[in-house]
């Protein structure tokens, strides 16, 4: 998995005014914690590090002012609702070697049976244990020619080496939903609706 170095500054203001001055200068606010150390501030440059989170579990190598350097995976990112601007980062400090649990995407690929079912995705990531330098980017999972009622469990899909699950092995992570069945739920709400207006 991909390494992207980063280069942070230890912060000593807190607060939502220090907040502000922080991300007006194109910089985010981050706290890197784990390991029972003391939580260490951080600013972070804007830019590199949305560019960085566009990788799901991405390993972050920290160059903290220019005197320690740090291993650290996202765990927490909070966004502008609106404008989509990164707001506040956690980290969390890893080791190599160490292994970390996370949840990494589930992705498809293929034509379900025809019929105009729908797939569901239950689960859209799934929670895996691997260890922190190699934590696969995503899983792809076959549904072709599934049928309606079909499911796929959290034990049928085939994880790289050295990574294993951190949930139930009978877990539901994908479902086929039969097209017409849904049409009737729609079809029942409807018709709810109708009775609770009239």
């Amino acid at each position: 998995m991909a390494e992207v170095k980063l280069t942070a500054q230890t912060r000593t203001e807190f607060g939502k005014g220090a907040a502000r001055r922080i991300r007006r200068d194109a910089q985010v606010p981050g706290v890197l914690y784990g390991h029972g150390s003391d939580p260490i501030h951080l600013t972070l440059p804007g830019h590199d590090l949305l560019l960085a989170l566009r990788t799901p579990n991405v390993l972050i190598s920290l160059d903290i002012d220019g005197k320690s350097n740090e291993l650290a995976i996202p765990k927490s990112v909070q966004r502008d609702p609106i404008k989509g601007f990164l707001e506040h980062v956690d980290l969390l400090l890893v080791k190599r070697g160490e292994k970390v649990t996370v949840e990494i995407p589930v992705h498809t690929e293929g034509e379900l049976a025809p019929g105009g079912n729908l797939l569901e995705h239950v689960l859209n990531a799934l929670p895996v244990e691997a260890e922190a330098t190699h934590i696969p980017e995503a899983v792809t999972v076959s549904v072709e020619g599934l049928e309606a009622g079909a499911s796929v469990l959290a034990k049928d899909i085939t994880l790289p080496s050295g990574v294993s699950l951190a949930v139930e092995e009978d877990a539901v992570v994908l479902q086929v939903l039969a097209a017409q069945a849904e049409e009737a739920a729609e079809g029942a709400e409807g018709e709810a609706e109708e009775a609770a207006e009239a």
